[in-house]
């Protein structure tokens, strides 16, 4: 019979409900408890999906002996701190993106972790998608050929208006950037993972459209403003973290890349684009369509291969669980992340040994380029990254 591992989520809105509802689809996770400083809310989602037990306080949520591992889906400026006390706790522990808000803070997780041997994810969830785990098979058995190119864009809209707020346009929340921090990490991970290979220098022009912003009084939940009218209650605040962004780029091996970042473009929702140009070949997959990739060749008739775990590659097959002309998208990319993460805590894995999810380490050089991205917005020069 299989184990069953009991888990505890830290953090009632939207990430934290997305968390939980993908959960239940996972074998052998039983969701014992739920924290959030708003208990009302919390109770709320609790009740929905029949969790024992809920927490205003994050830190009793840890001290529950019976709780094996911790979902951290809390606003970024608490991510740090929690993820640092469940590791002390010995709970494994899968924190929403950023890992931290700092460099220094990302860096001692890590070592921490692998001191304490706790398993640890970051959730860069787009990498766990059937149709770039394709991309990926094809660039490590060198169909794609060298990478010359990649070029991308990750769009939304949903802080297009100036009385369009959410906690994220506050550093004290959200950390100095927003849009690259908060979409752009999304590419910059899966640009890596994808080629294997880390960026290795970036230059950056951030704008920040909205110098200032309506804020109102009451919570908005994340995505929600749009479908619940605007408050008249509402405080006017400075705005300075980035509306959108350009990022030009480095990798490795000698390719080069450009990304674009904007939540104030109008009628793209949640536009994830990347296309990789290499030798031999190209491809291209976008996220609001994700069962279909393009292939794209010099010498013969371009190419679409919809999902269908017949015709992927057996790795990439594992990552889908419905047959061909059965749509799998956003919540089965949390699912995969899900299934591998307590697959490994079921086998034990080291957490210092390479895993097939994203990891704190992953999370750290995140960290790295976004402070990096930063300094070349501010510097108006390229800035090199750690090797």
């Amino acid at each position: 019979m299989m184990e069953i591992i009991h888990v505890g989520i830290i953090g009632a809105g939207f990430m934290g409900s997305s968390h939980l509802e993908n959960l239940r689809r996972v074998p052998g996770i039983k969701v014992l408890a739920l924290a959030d400083s708003n208990k009302a809310s919390a109770q709320k989602l609790a009740d929905m999906f029949n969790i024992p037990r809920v927490y205003s306080d994050w830190k009793e949520l840890l001290h529950n002996p019976d709780i094996q591992a911790v979902h951290n889906c809390t606003p970024n400026y608490l991510h740090f701190e929690i993820n640092k006390a469940a590791i002390l706790a010995g709970k494994a522990i899968i924190s929403e993106k950023p890992l931290t808000n700092s460099v220094a803070e990302a860096e001692e997780l890590v070592c921490l972790a692998e001191e304490k041997n706790v398993l640890n994810a970051v959730n860069f969830s787009y990498r766990n998608y059937p149709m770039p785990q394709q991309i990926k098979e094809l660039i490590d058995e060198k169909k794609v050929g060298d990478i010359y190119l990649v070029h991308g864009h990750y769009l939304q809209d949903w802080l297009l208006y100036p009385n369009d707020y959410n906690w994220r346009v506050e550093p004290e929340w959200g950390g100095e950037s927003r849009a690259v921090a908060d979409i752009g990490s999304h590419g910059f991970d899966l640009i890596q993972f994808l080629t294997g290979q880390n960026m290795t220098a970036v230059f950056a022009d951030l704008q920040t459209i909205h110098k200032t912003r309506l804020k109102p009084q009451e919570e908005v939940e994340t995505f929600k403003g749009k479908e619940t009218g605007k408050s008249s209650d509402v405080k006017e605040i400075a705005v300075k973290t980035e509306d959108a962004g350009i990022i030009l780029f480095k990798l490795e091996k000698g390719g080069m890349g450009v990304f674009t970042v904007s939540q104030v473009s109008a009628g793209h929702k949640n536009c994830f684009d990347l296309e990789i140009n290499g030798s031999r070949m190209s491809v291209s997959w976008n996220q609001e369509n994700p069962n279909q990739l393009w292939l794209g060749y010099r010498d013969k008739a371009n190419e679409v291969l919809v999902k269908d775990p017949a015709l992927l590659t057996k790795e990439s097959a594992a990552y889908s669980h419905y047959p061909g002309g059965h749509p799998e998208g956003y919540p089965d990319a949390f699912k995969n992340l899900f299934l591998n993460f307590y697959s490994a805590y079921r086998n034990k894995k080291p957490a210092d040994t390479e895993q097939n999810f994203s990891t704190f380490k992953d999370g750290l050089q995140e960290n790295r380029i976004v402070d990096a991205i930063l300094q070349s917005h501010r510097e108006k020069t390229w800035i090199n990254l750690e090797s």
